[in-house]
């Protein structure tokens, strides 16, 4: 954003490093594409509707999902987007931790103090920003139970 004005519009793949305890979720490296898009006048609903439309696209046009609030550094308003557990159908099961849901990205408006960082007005833009773990998604289109196992796969590839 330094370095273009707006509008942007970018898809930004990258690797991730976290200090977390691998599970069958979750793997301490891990792959995240990110997306931006900044212009005058978009909205909270512009956000929600593109982010129904990929998870559709992608999972499935018959796909049950969800919006829960969350917190991000760079966004706010901020939230997280929920699909209905592949392997359990929402009943729970050891994947979704008994939950029925699956969270599948975080999302949120870019923050205006981010805007003002990048010498880009906040009174005249606004956008939102998001984020899917690559492995999380493959995992969850191809009903792999487990991220290991997939991790496992690659590597001996």
């Amino acid at each position: 954003m330094q370095n273009q004005k707006p509008p942007i519009r970018a898809i930004m793949p990258g690797r991730v490093y976290r200090n977390e305890a691998v599970s069958a979720r979750s793997y301490c490296l891990f792959h995240q594409v990110e997306g931006l898009y900044v212009d005058k006048n978009v909205t909270f609903s512009e956000l929600k509707g593109t982010l129904v439309a990929f998870a559709k696209e992608f999972y499935g046009s018959s796909l049950k999902y969800k919006f829960r609030p969350s917190f991000f550094p760079f966004t706010e308003p901020s939230l997280e987007m929920d699909i209905t557990c592949f392997l359990c159908k929402g009943k729970g099961c050891r994947m979704c931790k008994d939950s029925g849901w699956l969270e599948v990205l975080g999302a949120g408006m870019v923050h205006p103090n981010v805007l003002r960082n990048c010498n880009i007005d906040p009174e005249v833009y606004t956008g939102f920003a998001f984020g899917t773990g690559i492995e999380r998604i493959a995992i969850l289109r191809h009903g792999i139970p487990d991220i290991r196992c997939y991790l496992k796969t690659i590597l001996d590839s």
